[in-house]
């Protein structure tokens, strides 16, 4: 086994090996870019070393200056992670070829099954299914096109080179795919520095399943089961979990066949992951390999009982694996969120800034590189942390993940913890009917937003009014109001409060009935009388407004988030802390002038002085956390003035664009 280890990432992917290297005695070596040099995993490693700047080209990237510095240190070997040089076949042949270990797959397998071109050949060659599509050398858009309409519409782009839903369009019709080609390939080639990319028919409301697949040095090679992947936004993953609602055992063995039918033939060893498109008939089809350690890992791990990370550095120092395919065994059921810094509300734009609070409680596995105090910067991926469940079955697994998110509280940048649980709360995914299209079917992310009025009501009453709440002040006689903090019926007092819900703040105050048996709850221009029904602080407060009840589950000590049932559906409201900061897009001072919405590098701009523009007509291009957002018009109008051009960098709320929306031609 190995003394010493260079971890060549950030975040909690090298926390996480860091953990498991520090279990088995080996010594650990983080690097880390100039925003990061407070970051959790420098402060985890038993040493750290600057190398370079914050942008990814200028550190995590300069795989020279990484392996110079791995033999400086006494480094062995080299744990890639995932993402940034992980699926670099040329960098792990450098890693080689300077005497250190890499802790990944052979070099010759990377490159048969990293570039999705050459895996999709191989794949046909080994009877595994693939779509329809085209995955040639020819890359003009004329013969893209031509090659198209051949497979028909809708269909997809993708890179072909790297993953994690970058350099990825879905095409409807032939007038979108310019514009697609184009933004595939910029988003490639920041991504993977390969903008090379091939085509293939979209198939409607498929599963993401995936297998792991597991290999030694000599000869063995296992899979260890499929992970459900297939609710996503942008193509990127949110929701992990293992075994499938989807494939019987039947579909399962044919399925791992196939991945071994196709990691056995490019040669492969250590840890890797065969990705399928599941369709709504039963039938698989190959769609790309991950040839490094995934994102959802945990998963796999919780069901089998193996650490992935512990038999990489086994398998990368010469070990057998010591068990077989007949040995594998799956335990109960395991399922993983991820927690990412991006307001589903608006758009599900990055979000960036110092974490003020950060709190997941004890009962789940927490895979994180955040802590509180630690910063969330636009260079790299939005991930702040992965929660996960195991339990006896599906339903169990859930449940934990649910009372996992009210306790949750993050705070300093906007999160999709809320956007979670609006999905863990759909029917249609406790019921296991999942598909890559889920979030848009279901309309999770809009209906979000849709916070009626009376869920602020039955949050402020339910403080107000419930016995021993914060707002009323401890013990004493509960029916005395000169006790009460929230003011009662004396010419109409109240007391204001503040609540943020579905990305939106509300503005309320309460007053209480002299007898406080009821309150009275104003929002805007609206009034409202609540009482207090039934309940008590565990099971929860019954409140009625206007002949209806909503249930009310208060917040645990020393968190804000309340859980409000209101119509059927549940909703996290969290009392602010003071002045609320909005969650709002950052706008520009003035009316007609587009903002950035967060920091980023302007990649395209699509507009020049004085162009009459139709409304939702892209205007500029912003890179951000490695993804690309279009920043449109919001009505037609006139560019009046351009205040960027291509490869600025900008600040959040910093004017993009002056549209004069009254002079419409």
């Amino acid at each position: 086994m190995f003394r010493s280890v260079l971890i060549a990432n950030r975040g909690e992917i090298a926390v996480r090996v860091m953990r498991t290297c520090r279990r088995l005695g080996i010594r650990t070596i983080a690097v880390h870019s100039d925003p990061d040099w407070d970051a959790l995993h420098v402060r985890s490693a038993d040493e750290a070393h600057r190398i370079g700047a914050g942008p990814a080209a200028e550190s995590y990237l300069r795989a020279g200056a990484i392996i110079e510095l791995a033999l400086a240190a006494g480094a062995e070997a080299i744990h890639p992670g995932y993402g940034f040089l992980a699926e670099n076949a040329d960098v792990a042949e450098a890693v080689e070829g300077a005497g250190l270990a890499w802790i990944g797959p052979p070099p010759a397998a990377m490159r048969a099954l990293g570039d999705k071109s050459r895996a999709k050949a191989l794949a046909e060659a080994n009877h595994v299914p693939v779509l329809p599509g085209y995955h040639g050398d020819m890359a003009a858009d004329d013969d893209l096109a031509a090659r198209a309409k051949g497979i028909g519409y809708p269909l997809l782009v993708k890179a072909s080179a790297g993953g994690g839903g970058r350099g990825m369009r879905v095409v409807r019709g032939p007038s979108g795919l310019p514009e697609a080609l184009a933004a595939a390939r910029r988003e490639a080639l920041a991504a993977f520095g390969d903008d090379r990319l091939l085509l293939e028919r979209y198939v409607e409301r498929p599963r993401h399943v995936e297998v792991q697949v597991l290999g030694d040095a000599h000869g063995t090679l296992v899979h260890l089961g499929e992970r459900e992947c297939s609710v996503q936004r942008r193509h990127q993953k949110l929701i992990e979990e293992s075994p499938s609602p989807a494939v019987s055992p039947a579909l399962r063995a044919a399925m791992g066949g196939a991945a071994l039918r196709l990691t056995r033939a490019a040669g492969y060893r250590n840890a890797g992951t065969v990705e399928f498109l599941l369709d709504e008939a039963g039938a698989f089809f190959f769609l790309e390999v991950n040839a490094r350690l995934q994102v959802e890992h945990p998963v796999t791990e919780a069901v089998t009982g193996l650490d992935l990370v512990e038999q990489q550095l086994r398998v990368a120092a010469g070990e057998p694996l010591g068990f077989g395919q007949a040995d594998v065994r799956q335990d109960g059921h395991a399922m993983e969120l991820r927690i990412v810094a991006e307001d589903a509300v608006a758009g599900f734009l990055p979000s960036t800034g110092v974490v003020t609070a950060f709190d997941i409680p004890t009962g789940v596995r927490v895979d994180t590189g955040i802590a509180c105090g630690s910063t969330v910067s636009p260079y790299y991926d939005s991930l702040v942390a992965k929660v996960i469940a195991q339990a006896r079955d599906r339903s169990a697994s859930l449940e934990r993940l649910r009372a996992a998110l009210d306790a949750t509280r993050i705070e300093g940048v906007v999160t999709n913890v809320d956007l979670l649980a609006a999905i863990l709360d759909e029917p249609a995914f406790a019921a296991g009917d999942l598909h890559t299209g889920f979030l848009e079917e279901h309309r999770v992310a809009d209906r979000l937003a849709d916070v009626p009025d009376e869920v602020v009501v039955a949050a402020a009453a339910a403080r107000s009014l419930a016995p021993a709440s914060p707002l009323q002040g401890g013990d004493g006689d509960q029916t005395d109001p000169w006790r009460a903090l929230v003011p009662w019926r004396v010419g109409r007092l109240g007391e204001p409060s503040r609540w943020l819900a579905g990305g939106r703040t509300f503005d309320a105050v309460t007053s209480l009935d002299a007898g406080r048996t009821g309150a009275t709850v104003i929002i805007g221009p609206r009034s409202f009388d609540a009482r207090l029904a039934a309940g008590d602080p565990d099971a929860g407060w019954s409140v009625a407004i206007a002949g209806e009840r909503a249930l009310v589950r208060p917040a645990t000590a020393g968190r804000r988030i309340d859980t409000v049932t209101w119509r059927g559906r549940r909703h996290r409201i969290a009392l602010a802390a003071g002045p609320a900061a909005s969650m709002a897009v950052a706008e520009a001072d003035e009316p007609d002038a587009l903002a950035a919405p967060m920091p980023g590098r302007v990649v395209r701009v699509h507009v020049a002085e004085g162009e009459h523009v139709r409304a939702n007509a892209p205007l500029v291009i912003l890179e951000a956390m490695k993804m690309e957002h279009v920043i449109a018009a919001t009505a037609p109008g006139r560019v009046t003035r351009l205040h960027v051009a291509a490869g600025d960098q900008v600040v959040r709320g910093a004017p993009l664009v002056d549209l004069d929306v009254a002079e419409v031609p």
